[in-house]
């Protein structure tokens, strides 16, 4: 057999070899970016939540006198565009507390009083969505250092409906809070790993706290987390989570409020979660 022919022989068989190997096997270029959906379902103990609506308003504690003294279900889901070292997080937290309880005593909304003994059902909605920016200081392939940005829309309702009867008081409320960002990960090379993501802001100031009027406001969210690697692109892991924050202050009066506003919550969430990495 000529040399030519042997080449193209060992050509053919090379070629052949590659065509058969698994993809797993393959020397494929990396692409240079990832998409990463990702989702978190568990339960959310309230640890404090006061809120006050009026000058002379109630400060109305709603775990001991409102029924949040339960769990309740929780949720959230993201999705997470990296191209190299650079992120951005798209995220929807649903958070609404539904309850009732009969009062102990008096409850007075801004000009409303709802009498002892009365029979009332709450509503607490504040679910928002987030938007983040990040940018990895430590990237590597099995670590992340990552700080950034965020932009939350709150959409928030509150609601205080005298059961059976006619009394009303209903707030709600749109706004955007800046955030500063941080999240990092460390992955072993049993494919167990930990990590942390947080998210807050102190803002004493008009505007920086979302609001037009001068109200205080801060933000925390904070979770850590630890998981496995599963398959081939998703993982598994558990998170504990903090969420607090909330707003002290003075808007503008209208025509059934003085517009003082108080409104302070602080969550703990346990949550198991899963995500998938493509492509």
């Amino acid at each position: 057999m000529s040399a030519a022919i042997r080449s193209r022989a060992a050509v053919v068989l090379a070629v052949a070899v590659f065509v058969c190997l698994p993809g797993s096997a393959r020397a494929e270029p990396e692409a240079p970016y990832s998409v990463r959906a990702q989702a978190e379902l568990g339960a959310l103990a309230v640890l404090s939540h006061r809120v006050q609506f009026g000058q002379s308003g109630t400060d109305f504690n709603y775990v001991r006198r409102g029924g949040q003294d339960n769990l309740f279900f929780v949720s959230r889901f993201s999705v997470d565009l990296s191209l190299r070292r650079h992120s951005v997080v798209f995220l929807y937290q649903p958070l609404q507390l539904d309850t009732r309880a009969q009062l102990a005593r008096d409850l007075v909304v801004d000009d409303t009083t709802f009498p002892q003994g009365t029979s009332v059902a709450f509503k607490y909605g504040f679910p928002f969505y987030r938007v983040s920016y990040l940018y990895d200081v430590l990237p590597g392939e099995r670590s992340e250092l990552a700080f950034g940005v965020s932009a939350q829309i709150r959409n928030a309702t509150i609601e205080f409906a005298e059961v059976g009867g006619s009394k009303l008081k209903s707030y709600r409320d749109i706004g955007l809070v800046p955030l500063l960002k941080a999240r990092g990960s460390y992955t072993l090379q049993s494919g167990v790993f930990f990590g942390f993501e947080v998210d807050g802001i102190y803002a004493p100031i008009r505007g920086a706290n979302g609001s037009d009027n001068e109200v205080t406001g801060a933000l925390l969210d904070l979770s850590l987390r630890a998981g496995v690697n599963w398959l081939d692109r998703s993982r598994l892991f558990v998170s504990l989570r903090y969420l607090g924050g909330g707003a002290t202050g003075q808007s503008d009066p209208e025509a059934f409020s003085d517009g003082r506003t108080r409104n302070w919550l602080h969550v703990l969430s346990f949550s198991l979660g899963a995500d998938l990495t493509g492509p």
